[in-house]
């Protein structure tokens, strides 16, 4: 089982870092299993940019319903039956992505009966949802992945959900959007790899007509703050620490990576769009590289 960061962005636009999504990739035996986490702006040109696309999908899972990461689910659903998808999309959220998405089909639903009248492609099963909406503490099974759904702290927002991924004895957490979470930190322990979310509150300026100190404090108070991710990888004793949804985008790499280390002396990696990480080899994939972080 591998992870492979489509967007590693946030609701600031960048050129480089694309809208929240991840794609986690299993094969055993003849079993292929791909899930998709997230579908923030960008993600379905990632996704073939891997090697992948919406046609491939078990699964969409939804972290939470902010709009950076679903602004792009009708584009999957929609790429994917362009791509000849021939079973309907699953997708897996907290309360409220039925009524979410059925309102998003509702709006694009002249437009797509047109489209759909006018291409005559041969199935439209693509096109027919099947939408669950999930708890915490609940576990789901995709194949030969099982994958427990945690409740985090991104209040306002809730619910909103981190994930645990296993599969054949690894396993890989996901934190969605969170502040520094217990809850969290218990569901991770001894975890592969985790994937979390970093707000790096030094480099974020009050920009006149655009961000005040209290904007600053509002959006630093829903998420995890540089200075406390590393606590996170270290107390639940992680084997790797992968940072993504990076705010502002334009962080300075190196001075991140410095600050995290203070507090985790494991490996930790900053994310970019594209990077595939397999925690069964220590390796990482970016482009034509593939280096060990063993």
């Amino acid at each position: 089982m591998d992870i492979t960061l489509l967007g590693t962005g946030c609701p600031a636009v960048h050129t480089e870092r694309y809208g929240a999504g991840q794609l986690i990739r299993h094969s055993e035996g003849q079993n292929k299993t791909q899930i998709l986490i997230d579908c923030g702006s960008g993600v379905t040109q990632r996704l073939v940019g891997t090697g992948s696309s919406g046609a491939e999908l078990d699964a969409i899972l939804l972290t939470h319903l902010h709009s950076d990461h679903v602004i792009d689910v009708y584009q999957v659903i929609v790429s994917a039956w362009h791509q000849g998808r021939t079973t309907p999309q699953r997708i897996f959220g907290p309360t409220g992505t039925r009524k979410f998405i059925e309102g998003l089909m509702a709006v694009w639903k002249e437009e797509l009966d047109l489209r759909i009248k006018h291409e005559r492609r041969p199935s439209t099963a693509a096109l027919e949802l099947d939408i669950t909406e999930i708890k915490a503490g609940e576990r789901l099974e995709f194949g030969d992945v099982a994958v427990d759904v945690v409740a985090v702290d991104h209040q306002p927002i809730d619910p909103a959900f981190g994930f645990i991924f296993t599969a054949a004895g690894t396993k890989i957490a996901l934190s969605g959007d969170t502040t520094y979470c217990p809850a969290l930190i218990e569901a991770s322990q001894g975890v592969d790899l985790l994937v979390h979310e970093v707000f790096v509150h030094r480099e974020m300026h009050v920009i006149e007509g655009v961000r005040s100190a209290e904007t600053i404090a509002a959006v630093a108070g829903y998420h995890t703050l540089s200075d406390e991710v590393g606590k996170v990888a270290a107390q639940a004793r992680v084997g790797c620490l992968l940072l993504t949804h990076i705010v502002p985008p334009n962080s300075n790499r190196d001075d991140l990576l410095a600050e995290v280390k203070k507090s985790f002396d494991g490996p930790v990696l900053v994310g970019e769009d594209l990077m595939r990480v397999d925690p069964v080899s220590k390796t990482v994939s970016y482009g034509a590289a593939r280096l060990s972080y063993a």
